[in-house]
């Protein structure tokens, strides 16, 4: 696999920082309240990285990654709403984080023969891998969909166990990916979040037992 500049890694490596704050922090509000929790600081970290981890995406000519981040960027959105964080943002920021996505998006379609040659036909990346990544992030950025079709239905943003239980799937299938990749972005920034995602489903499952008895 093709080496990338140290630069391009310390852009994904702040990209996973911001998202294992945002679990270090929803852990320990959680343990504090014996009750799984989202709090506001969990969605405002992931914009952060999930911003950060597109634009890594990019340069590393990563289909997988860009695919993963631009479904649950939007979702992050919705639920900074949900909070009302969202309306406190001033304007421009709220264009700029609307439409940086999109903006890039459109960029990479600009040259439809050389987007496909890179991120389709790269001799870097099989595409039998990209499919296997593909697969991971669209798992992985699944449980956002699930999160958001849960949070609908309760009328606030929930994290419920079901959103925990796919994201150790997905987390597995994206470390297996980040192995054949050679990334450790991928998969550091990944086996921190096993443990998170595990105390979650603990906690979520104990509270529904108690419910039930």
């Amino acid at each position: 696999m093709q080496a990338s500049p140290v630069w391009i890694y310390v852009i994904g490596f702040l990209a996973q920082a911001f998202f294992s704050a945002r679990l270090l922090y929803q852990w320990i509000v959680t343990e504090k309240a014996r009750k799984i929790l989202s709090p506001p600081a969990f969605w405002i970290l992931s914009i952060f990285g999930s911003y950060l981890l597109f634009v890594y995406g990019v340069l590393r000519d990563d289909f997988a990654i860009i695919l993963g981040q631009v479904i649950s960027y939007y979702i992050y959105l919705w639920n900074l709403g949900v909070k009302g964080i969202w309306k406190k943002i001033a304007m421009p920021f709220r264009f700029l984080l609307l439409f940086t996505p999109v903006a890039a998006t459109l960029f990479l379609l600009r040259d439809i023969p050389a987007f496909t040659a890179t991120f389709f036909q790269n001799r870097h990346v099989p595409f039998w891998l990209l499919l296997f990544g593909s697969a991971g992030q669209i798992l992985f950025t699944f449980r956002f969909i699930y999160q958001w079709i849960c949070s609908r239905q309760q009328h606030e943003s929930v994290l419920p166990v079901g959103f925990w239980v796919i994201s150790l799937l997905g987390s597995a299938t994206i470390i297996a990916y980040g192995i054949f990749r050679l990334d450790p972005v991928l998969i550091i920034g990944q086996l921190f979040g096993f443990v998170v995602y595990v105390r979650n489903i603990m906690i979520g499952c104990a509270i529904g037992k108690k419910v039930a008895a």
